[in-house]
């Protein structure tokens, strides 16, 4: 019963979040109806854009994993982002350097994305742990410092020569195989997939998931009941993070096949606003994932067929955020305490 009611709290947050767009939409000279049905028509108006929006949402999806595990234990890991990122580049750098069969190029660089992953956050994680340090503060600024490192690494040292501010292009040996020949969707959207029905069974079936569930409601109940703590923050933000170095090492080697500056913009941010859209459940992180990659493929056509630029689409997911931020209640009235049960699984 509860999670139907967290299901229509949220889709009522969405509702409002569009039907404060369609104002928007309305003030700047264009019709909202046109508008949503445009960004419909592309996303899923041939085989080629609905592959174009799967392909779209599965670094959200597999990023909004990467959130839900940190969401589900009572941390914020906002640095998703420059997880992705740390990621994306360890995975280029093994699948350009390392002339390795298929069998073991291909794995091997999908575990040095995610040791990557690992490896960024460990340091918020430990402070977060022994001294209780804000993750949340620690995390969103090393995504800048992320960004900034991975171009630095680019241009300076691991540059293409003659070409874009991109490394060498990774061997073929460690690329994803994609799933249809006029597509780059690639098998990154079953691992996503995977991910979302083994961290459901995880969190619902496991000693070690009801754990971190019950740390996400009560610290203190948690370690009365004899949870270490400090150990299992740090665990959890961990998994967290190689699941944000998963999603880069997704996007380099079934996407672009290379690592450049902007390889994912917003990828890891789109995850967080999916799993927070979702209540941090992990199979309906993929139907929200499934929502913001169709915004973004969409807005392709939104902007050949009107007059609005896609950037539209931003000031929607920026909706989205402060309504589902505002913690919209049907029927409760003078709930005190509603805002700090929210994140209460």
């Amino acid at each position: 019963m509860r999670f139907f009611r967290s299901t229509f709290e949220q889709s009522i947050a969405l509702l409002l979040a569009l039907v404060i767009g369609s104002l928007i939409i309305v003030g700047i000279g264009e019709n909202p109806i046109v508008a949503y049905a445009t960004l419909l028509d592309g996303a899923f108006g041939s085989p080629q854009r609905i592959a174009g929006t799967l392909l779209q949402s599965t670094p959200i999806m597999i990023a909004g994993m990467a959130a839900c595990v940190a969401f589900r234990s009572g941390l914020f890991n906002i640095g998703v982002e420059g997880q992705l990122y740390m990621g994306g580049f360890a995975a280029a750098l093994i699948g350009f350097s390392l002339p390795l069969p298929w069998f073991l190029h291909l794995p091997l660089a999908m575990i040095v994305a995610v040791i990557a992953g690992a490896a960024w956050i460990a340091v918020p994680a430990f402070f977060r742990a022994r001294y209780n340090a804000n993750e949340v503060v620690s995390t969103i600024l090393l995504n800048y410092v992320a960004v900034l490192l991975t171009s630095y690494f680019t241009i300076f040292l691991f540059k293409r020569p003659g070409g874009w501010s991109e490394t060498p292009p990774i061997l073929e040996s460690s690329m994803l195989p994609t799933l249809f020949e006029f597509s780059r969707l690639n098998y990154g959207l079953f691992i996503g997939l995977a991910l979302a029905v083994g961290l459901h069974f995880y969190f619902l079936r496991t000693v070690s998931g009801f754990e971190s569930g019950t740390m996400g409601s009560n610290q203190r109940y948690a370690e009365y009941g004899g949870v270490n703590i400090r150990a299992k923050i740090f665990r959890m933000m961990l998994v967290s993070g190689a699941i944000g170095g998963l999603a880069g090492g997704v996007e380099t080697l079934g996407v672009h096949h290379r690592f450049m500056e902007g390889f994912a913009p917003g990828f890891g941010f789109d995850g967080v606003i999916a799993a927070l859209l979702a209540n941090a459940n992990p199979l309906l992180t993929v139907i929200t994932a499934l929502f913001f990659g169709m915004l973004r493929s969409g807005s392709l056509l939104l902007e050949v067929d009107t007059t609005m630029s896609r950037e539209i689409i931003t000031v929607l997911q920026a909706l989205i955020i402060l309504c589902v931020s505002a913690q919209v209640r049907i029927g409760r009235r003078g709930d005190a305490t509603a805002g700090e049960r929210r994140w209460k699984y």
